[in-house]
């Protein structure tokens, strides 16, 4: 795997880490990771691909060493970002692959961009946060309140709870090392957001070949979220990983790149 860290320097001034590997002539697929993480979310998968797909794995702003911008941390913020990506690199289309925070940019992305959406992967989507009392009760106690810098306990429990399965030790202080370079203030400006946003407005509107991916021990999104955004998505299937929790891309990387591949093989060109 290419392990040379790039730097994507956008129209917008939001500078981009990215790692890129593949053919040229590969299938552009672009990997969108979670809150408090960044590429370095999809370490476990990437080795598992062919050179015909083009790999970009990029972390996103506000997160690990991209640009930390004061505002700007809405679902349209991130896609108007990842547009700005492809235009940086000369894409014109790509698959978008999206773990949680990422799947709800990769939706963004896909109904503002539909001619630029090849196909998309939700790996644990979550539906309206808004809906989640729990979510609310974690943004009202604490998340609203964080200075910086971001407690580490907090931060510690928060990367561990995205696993059931047991994940190599140096992966997990990877994640924790990334989570720990997020401050409070994106903390607050993403997930404010989120609350704020109906995911779900749009995504009758979908096109692309649409596959979500989701852990059946998954605590921290439901199953009802993945069966109201594929209800929602016209002709999207769904695969649940037993025994896995809301990291399948890192709990199960076989799988989940094999899947990948399958599924980008259909995508077409």
């Amino acid at each position: 795997m290419a392990s040379e860290v790039k730097f994507a320097d956008l129209p917008n001034q939001i500078r981009l880490p990215y790692i890129e590997q593949g053919a040229s002539s590969g299938v552009p697929v672009v990997f969108l990771h979670g809150f408090a993480d960044s590429w370095r979310a999809f370490q476990r998968v990437l080795p598992h691909l062919g050179a015909s797909i083009h790999a970009f794995a990029l972390t996103q702003r506000g997160h690990g060493d991209a640009s930390h911008p004061d505002t700007g941390y809405r679902s349209q913020h991130f896609a108007a970002d990842l547009a700005g990506f492809l235009d940086t690199l000369g894409l014109q289309r790509a698959v978008v692959v999206g773990h949680s925070m990422g799947a709800s940019v990769a939706l963004r992305f896909a109904i503002d961009n539909p001619e630029r959406t090849q196909g998309l992967v939700l790996v644990s989507p979550r539906a309206r946060m808004r809906d989640r009392p729990g979510l609310l009760a974690l943004w009202e106690s604490t998340i609203s309140k964080l200075t910086d810098p971001v407690d580490p306990g907090f931060v510690e429990t928060f990367v561990e709870h995205a696993f059931v399965r047991p994940v190599p030790d140096a992966f997990l202080q990877t994640a924790l090392r990334e989570a720990l370079k997020v401050p409070a203030h994106v903390w607050k400006g993403t997930f404010g957001s989120a609350l704020e946003e109906d995911l779900l407005a749009g995504l009758d509107t979908i096109q692309a070949p649409t596959l979500l991916v989701w852990g059946a021990e998954d605590a921290t999104v439901p199953q009802v979220d993945q069966d109201t955004i594929a209800a929602a998505i016209s002709g999207s299937r769904q695969v649940v990983y037993p025994g896995v929790g809301h990291s399948p891309h890192a709990e199960d990387p076989d799988r989940f790149a094999a899947d990948l591949v399958a599924f980008i093989g259909e995508c077409g060109n």
